[in-house]
């Protein structure tokens, strides 16, 4: 592996023993997009820049996009294929670097395009999935989505020709983010990053989103380390912990209790990077000063936590995430291939996703200690494996209750709690 580009930094960073942590930020100004960058890169934090794009980027529909750069018209992203590539590289000059990765984050079933336009302003970052970035987003067919990833990891891993070492993230152990339970989040983490490996990229991030319960969640980050170190020998691999992405707290304490514990998940599990969220997040986009806020109060809270990863083969977790890989693999020589067969068959099935791709057999439920646990399998070759309970099945009536678990769960203000939360002083705008 060359010593430049987005894993080497985050590889090196771990090494000296910093927590990588990254914001989730994009604005179609690019103005404001170089300072939202400037401001991440200043922190009192070991940071890597992120440029989030606009919907109408994301679905595809560049038209719109440039209308709107056009007309000046505010995005809720960076549309990086409209705006020129001088532009973009102004937005870029004398920030991104070697000390200084950016990362490209969109939400694309057909990334070809962002992948196009990012590599031609010198960026080698970005992330998703064929599943990951098809399923949760829109009715996208899961067989365009595979061909279409195939085709963006074979132009990005085209880099590495130059030098370049580009780097991809998996989404998918975000899949839906909430009411999954962790072991198969994690499966089909593992299995994206298989496929980016079959197609070319040797540089890759694996994700897993917190959930509902930190001892569940740090026995999931255990279990994708035990299948990343099996089932990806030659790659540079790093785990990204993403702070839970269902409905937030809505006060200051609860936000800032819950992304704690994010931090103290991603530095206890041996993570390499974190993606933070803000106490913003639930009523607004938030400001790059809570951003910055959020990335140093997530890196403090790291920097006082010892690692102590849990063994990682050993759990019903592990036994579960390996089941559904093993399987799928099982399927066809062509990971992509795989996928679509695990899909038609219900052999992956996510829970509340209504993708016409998606069997929607699975069901979920939250335990008395915040564990996530199945209450149907479906079609899964979980079948002895996993601990199902049908009568804990959530019901409709039940279900926005248990998406509001969390943040109900961080609000509630518990005087025995062993150490008082602190609210960062938040900075000037």
């Amino acid at each position: 592996m060359t010593g430049v580009g987005f894993g080497a930094f985050v590889r090196r960073a771990h090494d000296a023993g910093h927590l990588v942590v990254q914001p989730r930020m994009g604005m179609s100004s690019p103005h404001r997009m170089r300072a939202g960058l400037l401001a991440t890169r200043n922190a009192a934090a070991t940071t890597v820049g992120t440029i989030t794009l606009d919907s109408y980027t994301r679905v595809g529909d560049l038209e719109s996009a440039e209308l709107a750069v056009l007309e000046d018209v505010a995005l809720n992203g960076y549309p990086i294929v409209s705006h020129d590539r001088a532009t973009t590289l102004k937005v870029l000059d004398g920030i991104h670097g070697p000390d200084f990765p950016v990362q490209v984050r969109h939400g694309s079933a057909a990334p070809q395009d962002i992948f196009r336009a990012l590599t031609a302003v010198g960026l080698d970052a970005s992330e998703g999935g064929p599943v990951s970035y098809c399923l949760p987003y829109g009715r996208v067919p899961l067989r365009e989505s595979v061909a279409h990833w195939a085709a963006s990891c074979e132009l990005l891993a085209g880099l590495r020709a130059s030098g370049a070492e580009p780097h991809l993230e998996t989404f998918g152990g975000c899949v839906l983010g909430q009411l999954c339970p962790p072991s198969l989040l994690v499966a089909v983490s593992v299995l994206e990053a298989m496929f980016f490996h079959r197609h070319g990229i040797r540089s890759i991030s694996v994700s897993y989103a917190q959930q509902t319960a930190p001892r569940q969640d740090a026995e999931a980050v255990a279990a994708l380390r035990s299948l990343c170190a099996h089932f990806l020998p030659d790659t540079d691999w790093h785990v990204v912990v993403y702070a839970y992405m269902g409905l937030f707290p809505e006060t200051e304490e609860g936000a800032y209790r819950l992304l704690g514990k994010a931090a103290e998940l991603a530095a206890a599990s041996g993570s390499e990077r974190l993606i933070v969220k803000t106490v913003a997040e639930s009523r607004r986009i938030p400001t790059v000063a809570e951003n910055v806020t959020a990335l140093e109060h997530a890196a403090r809270i790291a920097a006082r936590t010892p690692r102590a990863p849990l063994e990682g083969t050993g759990t019903q977790l592990y036994a579960e995430a390996s089941a559904l890989v093993n399987r799928v693999l099982e399927l066809d020589d062509d990971l992509g291939s795989a996928l679509l067969t695990a899909f038609t068959r219900g052999f992956l099935d996510v829970p509340y996703c209504l993708h016409p791709d998606n069997a929607g057999c699975s069901r979920s439920y939250i335990d008395a200690d915040g564990r996530l646990g199945w209450a149907d399998i479906g079609k899964m070759p979980l079948k002895g494996i996993a601990d199902v309970r049908p009568a804990q099945a959530i019901t409709s009536a039940g279900l926005l209750d248990s998406l509001s678990y969390v943040r109900r769960s961080y609000d509630r203000y518990d005087p025995g709690e062993a150490r008082p939360v602190t609210v960062p002083a938040p900075r000037g705008a």
